[in-house]
């Protein structure tokens, strides 16, 4: 509004227009002018307000609509300049209002590009249809979500009500206030480093496949001609495919179909065969291949399952040991500790995924030769597995019953800990550093994206209050002044957390999870932290 000096229904014409991208409509701005500007996104705007001159009420003027001459107060001009009756504005605002057109009601004039004006769409469908102006609102407000590309509601189920708004990168991943973690990306659950593509192929893989590989493993054979799996329901080993192909069930080879109970004519697969034919092989291979990944994946998975019911019980170990008399009072290594571990096990389950994806053939087939395939996997898999080696330890260490040890015993786990927490830290940080730079950084046609490593964790949005009054508001942040933001009722509010039932956010802070002791930067080394 104030670097083009516009009205505010016009300023938010141009950003819905644009879908809320400022650079984008600056840089129209600053490439064709401010006139092509107006025009594309249908903003009439006149260099004076007092040049649009109002109907007066002792003036008639005829509707080139409804062919009626009506006095001037039983009509409306606007912007562009065109001017009909009430009745055929607002019959046309509530057209356009059920259509799910709210966000931008054109002007009734024959190839008149120019959006009406919100107050009077307003005005005029407030008289007569209360319910549908609070509609109009709702999709004005609305719009600033799901045409924007840095704001989305939160997928949660039961949906909460919030919506997210990111300031920076898109790609990342948030925790809303009401506790559900997602990637901003795709909205599905948090997935790096796995890019959104990687994960969503990977889910339909699971939903198709992981339920039935364990039983396809062990009753069937792919065909060694359609590689379509086959069961054996009789005792002979010569097994017939749907696609006609007779074969041994012994080693899967093709054969004729004249055969014996004993043996199959010139067929003989009691020898070991050296070189036998690729395709044979070929669907055994994806099979394993899969089923390596999805294996671990799973068992990383359930771990982590596993490893959040005991916070339960750890945290019980921590009061038992707060409440006896030692010398050590300070158990905030163990929560921090656990932190640790979540997060990081979190991220040990999605790079299996991101592996199988990355060195496989299915979307990067054409960008790596395989030795250097080879090489990356190699690379990949030694930061994977020190990781993972490390992980197991502190996991084990947590679930010591420390509560039942010595002082110099809980001394020396507690040291272990604190070392294990910064060394996965540490490792986590390399990983993605190798994903980023070195794997994804080096393809040509790269169009995967991750969310970027946090030590911290998944950050957590904060409430942001935003209000059509003037009045401060009790929460976090701004409360805009009536003037600013996205027009509506003077008693309607519109924010990114919980709102209470006087139409403010509410005062509750963003629900934090805390593991018992306050929280300390796990970079440090592990003598300042034992200092501190």
């Amino acid at each position: 509004m104030e670097m083009l000096s516009l009205r505010e229904h016009h300023a938010r014409t141009l950003l819905i227009h644009y879908r809320w991208d400022v650079e984008k409509l600056l840089a129209v701005l600053v490439e064709k002018g401010k006139a092509d500007l107006f025009s594309e996104a249908g903003v009439s705007v006149v260099e004076r307000e007092d040049t649009v001159t109002p109907l007066s009420s002792s003036s008639t003027a005829m509707c080139d609509i409804c062919i009626e001459e009506l006095p001037g107060d039983k009509m409306t001009k606007m912007d562009c300049g065109h001017a009909f009756c009430n009745d055929c504005w607002t019959e046309h605002f509530v057209v356009k209002i059920n259509e799910g057109q709210s966000k931008r009601i054109r002007c009734m004039a024959h190839k008149c590009n120019a959006i009406c004006d919100e107050a009077v769409v307003r005005n005029l469908v407030g008289k007569r249809h209360p319910d549908l102006a609070e509609k109009f609102d709702r999709f004005l407000l609305e719009s600033y979500i799901e045409d924007n590309r840095m704001v989305k509601w939160c997928p949660s189920t039961p949906h909460c009500g919030n919506a997210i708004r990111v300031e920076d990168d898109e790609f990342c991943e948030v925790e809303c206030s009401c506790g559900v973690q997602f990637c901003f990306s795709c909205l599905s659950e948090a997935h790096s480093p796995c890019s959104c593509m990687m994960w969503e192929l990977w889910m339909k893989k699971c939903r198709d496949e992981s339920e039935t590989v364990n039983w396809i493993t062990v009753h069937t054979k792919p065909c060694p001609k359609c590689h379509k799996p086959v069961e054996k329901n009789g005792g002979c080993n010569l097994v017939s495919c749907i696609c006609g192909q007779a074969f041994c069930w012994l080693c899967g080879g093709a054969t004729g179909r004249d055969h014996t109970w004993s043996r199959i004519a010139g067929h003989s697969c009691g020898r070991y065969i050296e070189d036998r034919e690729k395709k044979t092989e070929r669907a055994k291979r994806d099979l394993y291949r899969y089923m390596h990944y999805h294996n671990r994946y799973k068992a990383h998975t359930d771990s982590f399952k596993l490893e959040s019911k005991l916070k339960e019980t750890i945290l019980e170990k921590v009061s038992i040991s707060e409440e006896r008399e030692s010398r050590l009072r300070d158990f905030s290594w163990v929560t921090n500790g656990l932190c640790r571990l979540f997060r990081s096990r979190r991220v040990l389950s999605y790079s299996y995924p991101f592996a199988f994806y990355m060195f496989g053939e299915e979307l990067f087939k054409d960008e790596m030769t395989n030795e250097e395939r080879e090489i990356k996997q190699h690379l990949f898999e030694d930061q994977q597995q020190q990781l993972e080696a490390n992980v197991e330890k502190l996991s084990k260490f947590l679930e010591e019953p420390f509560d039942q040890y010595t002082d110099d015993k809980v001394m020396e786990i507690r040291m272990q800990v604190i070392n294990l927490s910064v060394i996965i830290d540490s490792l986590c940080k390399k990983m993605y550093e190798c994903i980023e730079n070195d794997l994804l950084g080096s393809l040509q046609r790269n169009t995967h994206n991750i969310a970027p490593y946090k030590s911290k964790g998944i950050e957590k949005a904060s409430e942001l209050a935003v209000c059509w009054s003037g009045k401060a508001s009790t929460t976090t942040g701004k409360c805009l002044p009536s003037d600013c933001g996205t027009s509506g009722k003077r008693d309607r509010s519109f924010s990114f957390g919980t709102s209470d039932d006087k139409g403010c956010p509410s005062p509750k802070q963003p629900k934090k999870e805390s593991y018992g002791g306050g929280f300390f930067d796990l970079n440090l080394p592990a003598e300042v932290l034992d200092r501190n």
